[in-house]
């Protein structure tokens, strides 16, 4: 038995920890799986970012067949534009990080969600095929992104192409709001990055299954 952790486009196998395991063990075991700083990335399980090391994996619900998101790796993360000397910068308050929790969720589902959506409409006709007969040999048409629609026929080996670019821009819309913080008496704040991070984790998913189905096929 064990459990995934994704990684962009790989999936991570690890044995099961026992109950009692610190999250810095399972970190730990991560980091050095994958060369990475053990500082240098968050976990994420059922929509919400591990955080505290000092728990044991049973207090984040872990357990065999659990999935984790991996994020960050220590990627260049662009940093916010400086203000201008001339110009105050405006203090944050919740209304503030609501409305930009809201706009990178809005963002989601007006471009990503889409794209997953055009995406997985285009694997569906191959999964079909496969299950009606030898005579339903019909090729699906290859994926093409909402965004760039009109832009011609796309070769059938971009599918995965489009599978990877459709995961990481998912994972990236996760580090960004993991980044946005809520004060401590932010409650409304904070439930609105839960089940944005949560939203979008479940896209996440869907992008990866559809594509697993696929190649079950």
């Amino acid at each position: 038995m064990s459990i995934v952790v994704k990684w962009g486009r790989e999936r991570l196998h690890f044995p099961v920890p026992p109950p009692d395991t610190r999250l810095g063990q399972l970190r730990h075991d991560v980091a050095e799986y994958t060369q990475l700083p053990a500082q240098s990335f968050k976990l994420i399980h059922a929509g919400a970012v591990m955080k505290d090391d000092n728990a044991p994996v049973s207090a984040y619900g872990i357990k065999a067949g659990s999935t984790l998101a991996l994020v960050g790796g220590g990627e260049p993360i662009k940093p916010p534009s400086k203000p201008s000397s001339r110009t105050e910068k405006a203090p944050r308050t919740e209304e503030s990080t609501i409305s930009q929790i809201r706009t990178e969720l809005d963002k989601v589902r007006s471009t990503l969600k889409p794209d997953v959506d055009t995406f997985l409409s285009a694997l569906a006709p191959t999964s079909t095929a496969a299950h009606v007969g030898p005579e339903a040999t019909t090729t699906a048409a290859p994926p093409k992104p909402a965004s760039a629609a009109g832009s011609g026929t796309r070769r059938p080996v971009e599918f995965a192409q489009e599978h990877v670019r459709l995961g990481e821009l998912l994972l990236q819309s996760l580090l960004r709001l993991d980044a946005i913080s809520a004060e401590g008496d932010w409650e409304v704040a904070r439930r609105e990055r839960k089940g944005a991070v949560k939203e979008v984790q479940a896209l996440l998913d869907r992008l990866d299954g559809g594509w697993r189905a696929r190649a079950r096929s």
